[in-house]
């Protein structure tokens, strides 16, 4: 066992950390909200803000935002499955969206403002599905997020990143004039946010 254990710790030194990190891609609403609250989520590493879900490759915010791409505004989250599993970080999302609003999330109307969840694995998908149906079964209403297959995911311009961060009161402005917390509060209860 002595033998062992040195051999065992140096593998696991040399898997990159990338290796042991996993990704999830959700859409919110605004992704500068989304991005915001998910990286509070203790075992979060990082969100990116982006576009997934349409054709279009490497669209621009005015293309997504004008709409008729067929992308979602959307954040990739890196997590550390250790702290935190997909279960865990998909109830984070749930808290942080209109599960009942099919014309978009909050202020923000349009087929690029809805809710999703995009999945990247067998796994993930059943792990949504179900808590899809536990939602439907706790509410006595039909959950309207979509659950997709994931496809490639494009990062926003840098002025989109870390949003809540670099423009505190732009941001705060916006999301108390949008609505967020108060509809949040209504579907949820007390939000932390």
């Amino acid at each position: 066992m002595k033998r062992i254990l040195p051999i065992l710790l140096a593998l696991a030194a040399a898997i990159p950390a990338s290796a042991q990190n996993a990704k999830a891609i959700f859409a919110g609403g605004c992704f500068w909200c989304t991005e915001s609250d998910l990286e509070k989520v203790p075992g979060v590493i990082a969100v990116v803000s982006g576009y997934t879900g349409g054709q279009l490759a490497k669209p621009s915010y005015d293309q997504v935002s004008a709409g008729g791409t067929g992308h979602y505004e959307a954040v990739e989250v890196t997590y550390d499955p250790r702290k935190l599993g997909y279960a865990q970080l998909l109830d984070a999302f749930w808290h942080d969206v209109d599960p009942f609003d099919d014309l978009g999330q909050f202020c923000d109307k349009g087929s690029q403002y809805r809710g999703a969840i995009f999945y990247l694995n067998a796994d993930q998908k059943k792990i949504a599905d179900d808590s899809k149906r536990a939602l439907e079964r706790r509410f006595g209403r039909k959950i309207v997020t979509g659950i997709l297959p994931a496809g490639p995911f494009y990062r926003a311009e840098e002025y989109h990143q870390d949003y809540a961060k670099k423009n505190p009161l732009r941001y705060h402005f916006y999301r108390f004039n949008c609505g967020r917390d108060q509809r949040l509060q209504a579907v949820w209860g007390k939000t932390p946010h």
